[in-house]
């Protein structure tokens, strides 16, 4: 311990106590601990630093404290285990990787205070079915929703403007996605190998699809979009009927 940073637990025990007065969760500080089963984190933290949990293979769930307005990158990447968790609504951005890998993650709660979910923040949870964006989310970053396989449903808010390049790509269960029309640009491979969507209406306000953003979606059988929008190579696959919006 650091002053008031944890930088690196040095212990085995399956179930940890942060002390009381320790404020932030410093990188890697519990990374790789296979063996660790619940950890109770205290009000006094704000910060858990990048890949604090990273690979915490046992980690079941966790509750994350109202204190805390930052989770670092890769913050609990891999934590094959991690079934829920609840972000509070003091944090404002999940970071990079933040829950990437968590493959039997099947609920979480995205609170309104969140602006942006960083790139590959949620990929690969393969057991998440569903989830509600908040209207507080502006752009969904790259690879956001990568890999999601079982994701059926996703509800995307008026306040978001950008969809990353491949936020949803590989999300094969995804059977019906509505586009805002708040959403400015849709970036490349967006929802590549969307296997079960059948029909996409992108909105007039879309000014640019990305490369392939709707390859590999092979139920797909309508697209309708504006004459304006440009798009890139490869956007739908070939012969999917285009019908123009204006």
């Amino acid at each position: 311990m650091d002053g008031t940073v944890l930088v690196k637990y040095k212990g085995s025990a399956a179930q940890v106590t942060i002390p009381a007065g320790v404020t932030a969760i410093g990188k890697s500080a519990f990374a790789r601990r296979e063996n660790l089963t619940s950890i109770a984190i205290p009000s006094s933290v704000t910060s858990i630093g990048d890949y604090a949990f990273a690979m915490c293979t046992s980690f079941a769930s966790i509750t994350i404290p109202a204190s805390v307005t930052a989770i670092g990158y890769g913050a609990f990447l891999s934590c094959e285990s991690l079934t829920s968790i609840t972000i509070p609504s003091s944090v404002t951005a999940i970071g990079y990787g933040a829950f990437l890998g968590c493959k039997s993650l099947i609920s979480i709660i995205i609170p309104s205070s969140v602006t942006y979910i960083g790139y590959g923040a949620f990929a690969g949870c393969e057991s998440l079915t569903s989830i509600i964006i908040p209207s507080s989310v502006t752009a969904i970053g790259e690879e956001a929703f990568n890999g999601c396989s079982n994701l059926t449903s996703i509800t995307i808010p008026s306040s978001v403007t950008s969809i990353g390049g491949g936020a949803f790509g590989g999300c094969k269960s995804l059977a019906s996605i509505t586009i805002p029309a708040s959403v400015i640009s849709i970036g490349w491979g967006a929802f590549m190998g969307c296997e079960s969507l059948a029909s996409v209406t992108i909105p007039a306000s879309v000014t640019a699809i990305g490369d392939w953003a709707f390859a590999g979606c092979e139920s797909l059988t309508s697209v309708t979009v504006s004459r304006r929008t440009s798009m890139g190579l490869g956007a739908f696959p070939d012969g999917v009927p285009v019908t123009y919006s204006d």
